[in-house]
């Protein structure tokens, strides 16, 4: 069974549910690059309790991703 992919024209990932640590994680791929994260819970209520502004800032691709 594949993972299952959320994308736009800008991003493809895939997501899964981890459960080989302590506690389930989620697993997320970067379907380009390979490059692989995973969120605890806590790391995940963070994100939903971001104000909009700073997750725009989060989300802003030339911060961090596409420099020089």
């Amino acid at each position: 069974m594949t993972d299952p992919v959320v994308e736009s024209e800008f991003a493809s990932v895939s997501v899964r549910l981890d459960t080989d640590g302590n506690s389930v994680r989620l697993r997320l791929e970067d379907l380009r690059t390979g490059r692989v994260r995973h969120l605890d819970a806590l790391e995940l209520e963070t994100i939903i309790w971001l104000d909009d502004g700073r997750l725009t800032q989060l989300l802003d691709p030339s911060h961090e991703r596409w420099r020089g």
